[in-house]
């Protein structure tokens, strides 16, 4: 029988789990996932931890801990956000050691309420690589403006980053450039590269949600010929850039001096329209040396009917710059869609977190009321 996902991983795309809470772990959910889904890391954001969080029972003796030595609410998510993350991370440690470090990553993110403020973030991100104390551990970085420098800093400490919330090619481009100035803060510093990572979440689905609804209101039939053609275009460009980094000499000096690449993940990879096939970004985006983090139900979609190419990404930058051509002869404004979906982003993720932080302050109230 084929196997997509192992075809999928042979192709060079590193399959990681978009998910993560304390009942998956105690499951072996994860550990099962590991060995007969090929998934080699896993990511979160702060939407996934108050999913897992909210009204679940597996929280409840951490909690009444937390409420018994008066910890507030901000210490409390964190306690329980970081104590998942850190037994993910040692569940995936074994591929971890066994790809010497390139997989086997956990990404955790910093308080989705910094993300316009650098210096907190910086100082987030400290506190959450020393609560978590994994080398297998990623801190989530979103790429707004103010995320920029907050990145390079991190990782010229020596803090591995996981880029969020990336839409646009030239954000992307300035993420690159924070990465780079990074390492070489970090190689300058004497820090050893070789244990230093980082990878760049590009966005996916939600550039298609968001270019689909504009064409339907254009509503001509080249408007609708063009639906669905943007994100993966978009992702596709997005690993061109990719392409010609690592071709700079910046970039060889780098690795000289024992650097790895900072590889693109191709996140928020659902299919949100049921008229697309439901594996579409994952296989359209097939390229060696990517990520592509996945919530289970995509994972078991590939693994059921997925058909996966040996490369879906080299060769298609010509087209897929036409695509960003046409679009904008449709009227689409390309840089005010890619702006909105990092605010509506960043407030999505806010909204998330302040909801699962007044959940969490109720639950410490009633537990101090018993």
């Amino acid at each position: 029988m084929t196997d997509p996902l192992r075809t999928l991983t042979e192709a060079g795309v590193s399959i990681w789990l978009d998910d993560l809470s304390r009942e998956r772990l105690r499951l072996g959910s994860l550990e099962r996932l590991v060995r007969e889904r090929h998934v080699s890391g896993v990511t979160t954001n702060p939407s996934i931890f108050a999913k897992a969080i909210r009204g679940a029972d597996v929280y409840r003796d951490q909690i009444r801990d937390l409420a018994a030595r008066g910890a507030d609410v901000g210490e409390a998510l964190r306690e329980l956000t970081t104590h998942d993350v850190r037994e993910a991370s040692d569940v995936l440690r074994p591929v971890y050691d066994a790809t010497d470090g390139v997989d086997g990553r956990v990404s955790i993110e910093v308080d989705a309420r910094l993300a316009h403020d650098t210096a907190g973030m910086i100082a987030e991100a400290r506190a959450l690589w020393w609560a978590v104390d994994r080398p297998n551990v990623f801190i989530k970085i979103p790429a707004t403006l103010e995320g920029l420098p907050a990145i390079t800093a991190c990782l010229a400490e020596g803090i591995s980053v996981n880029v969020t919330l990336i839409f646009s090619l030239e954000r992307y481009q300035q993420v690159i450039e924070a990465y780079l100035a990074g390492m070489e803060r970090a190689r300058d510093a004497g820090l050893p590269l070789g244990g230093l990572d980082s990878v760049a979440s590009f966005f996916v689905s939600r550039v298609d949600t968001e270019i689909d609804a504009r064409l339907d209101r254009v509503g001509t039939a080249e408007a609708r010929r063009m639906r669905g053609l943007a994100a993966i275009a978009n992702a596709r460009l997005a690993y061109h850039r990719f392409e010609r980094t690592i071709a700079t000499e910046r970039w060889r000096t780098l690795a000289q001096a024992g650097a790895r690449p900072q590889r693109p993940l191709w996140a928020s990879t659902s299919v949100k329209d049921p008229a697309y096939p439901d594996t579409r970004y994952v296989t359209e985006l097939v390229a060696s040396g990517v990520v592509n983090t996945m919530p289970e139900a995509t994972l078991e979609a590939v693994a059921d009917h997925g058909v996966v190419p040996a490369d879906s990404i080299r060769g298609t930058g010509d087209a897929a710059a036409g695509v960003l051509r046409d679009l904008a002869a449709l009227g689409v404004d390309y840089g005010e869609v890619v702006a909105l979906l990092e605010e509506n982003g960043v407030d999505a993720f806010v909204r998330a977190w302040e909801g699962v932080a007044e959940d969490l302050r109720t639950a410490l109230s009633a537990t101090v009321r018993r």
